[in-house]
């Protein structure tokens, strides 16, 4: 870690200098009484970090600018690494990842394209992943329950995604690769049709190895092969009438655990040990199996590279469509629908799953202005569904073992005015929804924001929000070893959330600090473990007694050093209150961030450096029901220590449309597995592949070529 802080001081320090020596006249301009417009709160347009959009909802933005200076391919690489919200990882095999906002589980993080909800627990597992950032203007994140009208089940937030409209003729593309047997290729071309239409076409390509750091022949990192092809059309139709058409289609095969991409050889492996249980920290004292933590003997391993194998291949195709249009000057309307078929097939260590699932979304609302008050209201349907087909590592079928069908028809209606001329903007939002399985939910909200000044803002929300639990299997892979669920949750999850956020923002610096609040009931939990009176394991499908609340105050903020460099600074602490077991993976306490990005002439450089604060690992992971153990029999750290990560990314311009890039995640190589393994075993023996705090694909170098015109 010390070495983190030293190379990065030294990093900042080197490219500041040569930025004050070669900018001097360009930090004139910036003195006071030079010509510069101020930039205010109320039309805020520059998303550096600490800015936020100018919505009455506090509302964080990533740009296209940024998703380019940080190398991002897909959603969960532009938006990681940023105060209240990360992406996390929930098992080290098949790298199941979720968006958490606010440290809350990733299930009650709601993801829109163009306004429009359409993932679902199936498919946000690992569709996110998926998610190309190409063709994509901005993204949006509002965190707390109910922070979104129309999503009123994303208990810690929303991320947004707007599309691009090109305004002329555009092309981008570029080709990147990487050590790990990394391959990128990506392209983007749009333009106007003519003087009412406009198109885009957005492509990618994306081929990584397996990444096994500790050396026993076990993934820490899944291999992949991901393509991505979407289409956007944009109309300006008569009547002062506005249209959107999206259409993206994703597939992707990754595996985990064996090494290798002949993922039928892994699956037929059914027999023998290729693994070396003794490699790594705290590796077993045998390469061929390890011992009991309570004494009962030797347990060998003997299931092939299937027996340790998780392979996923998913199918996603969808479709989204806006309008937008007015009645009158002061009556304006919108339609919006949504439709996305996601299918799975997956291989989980003999046990075999299939789940297809559907998700349909439409809107029809209004609004009405009266002077500077505006009335919305609305209506949608919400459908999802799962259907799933399979069979236990034993052979025992299990089919549908996680069916459901949602069906949601709501109404929503919210009030907005402002104050003291204009000071004070306010809404006040309520929704009905009447779920097929858990009945009538209602969600109210209230906003306020408080112009103090041109350039102090203060942001207050309060809500209640719900989300209809699902019982996919993701959530705890053990539910593929058991023949049936026994479902014993009567409620919707619930959360109650407050929050409040002061922002100040001129024309170099930009900070916000915010406070956040949430309450979780009846939080949804599967147990696995559970036999029922015939001796067959089953799943119990049942609910925390006791609430979970997770607290934090973060903070970020940038200053506009020069008119070509920019430093931000953020952090983070959270404080957590829940039973054990019910919030798993764990989270830490604080976070620090810091970065550098420094744009003159043709070079464009950019350094960042992400501390991470100790986590709880022992109340996270349950240790006092189940203690998890090294394969040598060594009880895991009951903390995990400090760390830091360092990324760094140069670009240089060869000329107005050609550039080069350079780049290294993760430089020092900073791994969770120099520690102990994300691997453990409980005190019978038993696997499993869910301790992760730390780093787990290790470093990351990459250079490429891009042609923009």
């Amino acid at each position: 870690m010390y070495r983190s802080f030293l190379f990065v001081t030294a990093a900042s320090a080197a490219v500041l200098s040569f930025s004050l020596s070669a900018d001097a006249q360009q930090l004139a301009a910036l003195s006071p009484g030079s010509n510069v417009e101020t930039v205010t709160v109320t039309a805020q347009r520059d998303f550096r970090p600490g800015a936020l959009k100018s919505d009455i909802v506090k509302t964080e933005v990533i740009d296209a600018n940024q998703f380019s200076r940080l190398d991002a391919q897909n959603l969960n690489q532009a938006i990681d690494f940023n105060p209240g919200i990360s992406v996390q990882t929930e098992c080290s095999v098949c790298n199941a990842r979720e968006i958490t906002l606010n440290n809350l589980p990733g299930r009650y993080t709601t993801l829109m394209i163009d306004g429009v909800p359409l993932f679902s627990s199936l498919s946000s597992t690992y569709g996110l992943d998926s998610v190309s950032v190409r063709g994509t203007q901005s993204i949006e994140i509002a965190r707390g329950a109910g922070a979104s009208l129309i999503a009123p089940e994303a208990l810690a937030g929303v991320v947004n995604i707007v599309t691009r409209r090109p305004e002329h003729l555009e092309l981008e593309a570029s080709a990147e690769v990487g050590n790990q047997g990394s391959r990128i290729f990506s392209g983007y071309i749009g333009g106007v049709l003519d003087n009412r239409w406009s198109a885009s076409l957005t492509t990618s390509y994306n081929k990584h190895d397996s990444v096994d750091n500790d050396g026993n022949g076990i993934s820490e990192y899944t291999g992949y092969e991901r393509a991505l092809a979407g289409i956007a059309l944009f109309g300006d139709l008569p009547y002062d009438i506005k249209a959107k058409l999206r259409l993206d289609y994703a597939y992707e095969d990754r595996g985990g655990g064996a090494m290798g991409d002949d993922y039928n050889a892994i699956e037929s492996s059914t027999s023998g040990n290729p693994f070396n249980w003794s490699a790594g920290v705290h590796g077993s004292p045998s390469p061929d199996g390890w011992y009991a933590p309570d004494g009962s003997g030797f347990i060998p391993y003997d299931d092939g590279r299937g027996g340790h194998a998780e392979i996923v291949s998913t199918r996603r195709a969808s479709i989204i469509g806006t309008i937008d249009g007015r009645f009158s000057a002061n009556f304006d309307w919108r339609v919006a629908f949504g439709y996305a078929r996601n299918v799975q097939h997956s291989f989980y260590e003999f046990s075999t799953y299939d789940g297809d699932g559907d998700q349909l979304y439409s809107e029809l609302s209004a609004r009405y202005h009266i002077d500077n008050a505006v009335i919305t209201g609305g209506l949608n349907y919400r459908f999802e569904d799962l259907a799933s087909r399979g069979h236990t590592a034993d052979g025992a079928n299990n089919d549908g073992i996680d069916n459901y069908t949602y069906r949601t028809p709501g109404a929503f209606l919210q009030f907005y005015d402002t104050f003291f001329d204009s000071a004070v903007e306010t809404n006040a939002s309520v929704r009905y929804d009447d779920h097929n399985i858990f009945g009538a939910i209602v969600s109210p909200r209230f906003n306020l924001l408080w112009h103090h000044t041109d350039s102090l803002s203060s942001f207050f929300s309060i809500g209640r929000g719900y989300r209809a639990p699902t019982s996919f299997f993701e959530q705890d892979h053990g539910i593929l070893d058991t023949t049936r669920i026994v479902r014993q949750i009567n409620h919707p999850e619930t959360s109650d959330n407050a929050s409040y956020a002061l922002n100040y923002v001129n024309d170099r610096l930009s900070v916000t600090v915010s406070y956040n609040y949430n309450e979780i009931h009846h939080f949804a939990i599967l147990d696995p473990s559970a036999i029922d009176t015939f001796g067959n394991p089953i799943t119990l499908f049942t609910e925390a007694a006791k609430p979970v609340t997770v607290q934090g105050i973060d903070f970020s903020g940038s200053y506009r050093l020069l008119p070509s460099t920019v430093v931000a600074l953020g952090a983070e602490a959270f404080k957590y209150d829940f039973e054990p077991g019910t919030l798993v993976f764990s989270r830490p306490d604080w976070k620090l961030y810091a970065s550098v990005a420094w744009d003159y002439g043709a070079w464009d450089l950019f350094a960042r450096v992400t501390v991470t604060g100790p986590q709880n690992l022992a109340k996270f992971y349950d240790y006092a029901n189940t203690q998890q153990y090294d394969f040598d029999g060594t009880p895991m750290m009951n903390w995990s220590p400090v760390f830091a990560t360092i990324d760094l990314k140069a670009s240089y311009a060869l000329s107005e449309n050609w550039s080069v890039f350079a780049g290294a995640d993760n430089v020092f190589d900073d791994r969770q597995t120099d520690h102990e393994g994300p691997l453990w075993i409980d005190s019978a023996g038993d696997l499993d592949t869910t301790h992760i705090w730390g780093p787990l694909q290790g470093r990351y170098v990459y250079g490429g070529v891009k042609v923009s015109l």
